[in-house]
């Protein structure tokens, strides 16, 4: 079973301190896809925004000033509201964004009850993976025999004779 939780929200797209826009957002967290998420931002253009990051980055930036480069994220109060700022960079520009704190966490905390932090390897499946990889099958002792067996007979010619 395939695991969605999704949230649309308005974001402010911020302009200049005395000056942002309303960015209709999707925040999408799929169970198959677990350390990531998913954020669609609908600009007016003929496709969407798309951006995708470390669950972990949103986790933290909830409660601290986290993130590098690309992706930074963190919590404050903008005009007595909480708000979570989320910076973005690429090649195309920059862009600060916005979002209200309540709906973020409550968004996040349902995606965190779909799959508990930590267990996001298991919704991988690379253990069943590996598993039925590296299992034996039917022609693997051809491979696995020492070649220079003969099968328990010493047939080898005396070095001494």
């Amino acid at each position: 079973m395939q695991t969605v939780v999704e949230r649309e929200l308005e974001m402010q797209l911020v302009l200049s301190p005395e000056r942002s826009i309303p960015v209709p957002a999707l925040l999408a967290y799929r169970a198959h896809d677990p350390y990531a998420v998913h954020i669609t931002f609908h600009v007016g253009s003929d496709a969407p925004v798309n951006w995708t990051f470390a669950r972990e980055l949103i986790v933290e930036g909830v409660f601290r000033p986290c993130g590098h480069g690309d992706v930074r994220i963190w919590p404050t109060k903008v005009n007595g509201r909480s708000v979570i700022c989320l910076a973005l960079s690429s090649p195309d520009g920059d862009a600060l964004l916005e979002a209200p704190s309540s709906p973020v966490a409550a968004w996040l905390e349902r995606t965190l009850r779909v799959v508990a932090p930590g267990t996001e390897h298991e919704q991988l499946g690379m253990d069943d993976g590996l598993s039925r990889l590296l299992a034996p099958t039917a022609g693997d002792e051809l491979w696995l025999r020492d070649p220079w067996s003969t099968g328990g007979t010493d047939d080898t010619p005396d070095a001494s004779a």
